[in-house]
C-alpha cells in the first residue's frame, strides 16, 4: 500500500489528470494547446531514448532516423495504398524496430562517443536516402497529408484536442513500457551494463542481448511517435524528419535536463525545455538573428552546471522504512521471577 501512495506515483497520477482535463479549459483549436500536444510527443520522444540512454547508458545521436523511418512508412502507405495510419504505425515500428537491429550489429562493439557518432551517421544518411529518392519519399520537398477533415479510421481528426488525447495515450503508454522494462529483469540488466559492462558479463549477463532488446523496443517507440508527428503536423521534409538538433538532440537533452534513467525524467524535461524554447522563440526572435537560441542555450547550460542529474535529483526521496524498536528491557525483578 506504501508504494501506491509513494510522492512520485501520486504527482504522475496526477499530472495525466491534469493534463487530460486540460482541453476543456482551453480553445481546442488554439496555439496553447497545440504547444501543449508538442511538450507531451517530445516526452513521449525522450522517454523512448530513455529506454536505451537512461537506462543502458547507450548515448544515441541517430534516434531521428527511427522517428523518420514510423513517419516515412505510415505516410507513403497512406498515401501510396490506402492504408489506415493506424496500422501504418505499427508497420513503421517494425521497420524502426528491424533497423536498429541491423544497426545494432556493428555498433554494440563501440564505446562511448565512438557510439555517438556511429548512430548519429545512421540518421545522417537516413536523411540523404530520403533527400535522394524523389520517387518515393518526395525529396527535398516532402510530403504532404491532405486534410479529409474528422474521419477517425483514417487517424484525420478537424481538432486538435482529438491529437492532444491520442499523444497523451501514446506517452502513457511508453511511460508503461519504460516502467516495466525498468522494474523487470531486463532493467536490472541494463543498469549492471551501465555501471559496468565487463563485470556485468562476467556476473553471466549476455550483454549484447539485453542491449539489442532494448535498442528494438527503443526504436519502434520512437517510430511510433514519428507516425503521430506526421499526422498531427500534416507536413514533413527529409531535413526536418531525420533533424540532428530538432530531433536526436533533442530528446536526449529533455531526458538528461529531466533526469537520465527515471521515469518522470522525460516528463520534467519536456514541461521546462519545450515552453522555455516556444517563450524564447516569441519574445526575442524578432529583436535579434540568433538570439533566441543563444538566451535557450545559455539557460540549458546553467541548468545542467547546476543540477547535472537532472530535475528529478530535487525530488524528495522516498523516506526508508522504520527500523524495528527493540524489545523494552525487562526489571530487573522480572528477570528473576
Amino acid at each position: 500500500m506504501r508504494s501506491l501512495l509513494s510522492p512520485s506515483r501520486a504527482a504522475l497520477a496526477l499530472f495525466f489528470v491534469a493534463a487530460a482535463v486540460l482541453p476543456l479549459f482551453v480553445d481546442p483549436r488554439g496555439h496553447l494547446l497545440r504547444v501543449a500536444a508538442m511538450v507531451l510527443l517530445f516526452a513521449a520522444m525522450a522517454q523512448s531514448w530513455n529506454i536505451v540512454g537512461g537506462l543502458a547508458n547507450q548515448i544515441s545521436l541517430g534516434h531521428a532516423a527511427f522517428f523518420g523511418l514510423g513517419a516515412y512508412t505510415s505516410t507513403l502507405l497512406f498515401l501510396k495504398l490506402g492504408l489506415s495510419p493506424w496500422i501504418g504505425m505499427f508497420a513503421g515500428a517494425l521497420v524502426a524496430g528491424g533497423a536498429a537491429a541491423l544497426l545494432s550489429l556493428p555498433t554494440f562493439r563501440l564505446k562511448g562517443h565512438y557510439f555517438a557518432l556511429a548512430t548519429l551517421a545512421f540518421a545522417e544518411v537516413m536523411r540523404v536516402i530520403a533527400n535522394s529518392w524523389a520517387g518515393l519519399t518526395g525529396g527535398p520537398v516532402g510530403l504532404s497529408i491532405p486534410f479529409m477533415g474528422t474521419q477517425p479510421a483514417s487517424f484525420a481528426f478537424r481538432a486538435v484536442s482529438s491529437y492532444y488525447w491520442i499523444i497523451l495515450g501514446l506517452l502513457a503508454f511508453v511511460c508503461l513500457v519504460f516502467h516495466l522494462l525498468a522494474s523487470g529483469a531486463i532493467g536490472y540488466r541494463l543498469r549492471a551494463v551501465r555501471e559496468n559492462e565487463n563485470a556485468a558479463e562476467v556476473a553471466g549477463v549476455d550483454t549484447f542481448r539485453v542491449k539489442l532488446t532494448a535498442s528494438v523496443i527503443s526504436a519502434a517507440l520512437t517510430a511510433m511517435c514519428g507516425t503521430v508527428f506526421a499526422q498531427f503536423t500534416f507536413f514533413f521534409d527529409p531535413d526536418s524528419i531525420f533533424a540532428l538538433a530538432g530531433i536526436s538532440v533533442r530528446m536526449a537533452m529533455i531526458a538528461i535536463v529531466g533526469g537520465l534513467g527515471t521515469l518522470g525524467g522525460p516528463i520534467l524535461g519536456a514541461l521546462f525545455l519545450i515552453p522555455l524554447e516556444e517563450v524564447a522563440n516569441a519574445t526575442l526572435s524578432s529583436k535579434a538573428a540568433g538570439l533566441s537560441q543563444f538566451v535557450f542555450g545559455v539557460i540549458l547550460i546553467a541548468a545542467i552546471l547546476i543540477q547535472p542529474r537532472g530535475l528529478m535529483a530535487w525530488w524528495p526521496k522516498k523516506r526508508p522504512a522504520a527500523k524495528a524498536m527493540p524489545a523494552p528491557a525487562l526489571p530487573a525483578a522480572a528477570k528473576g521471577a
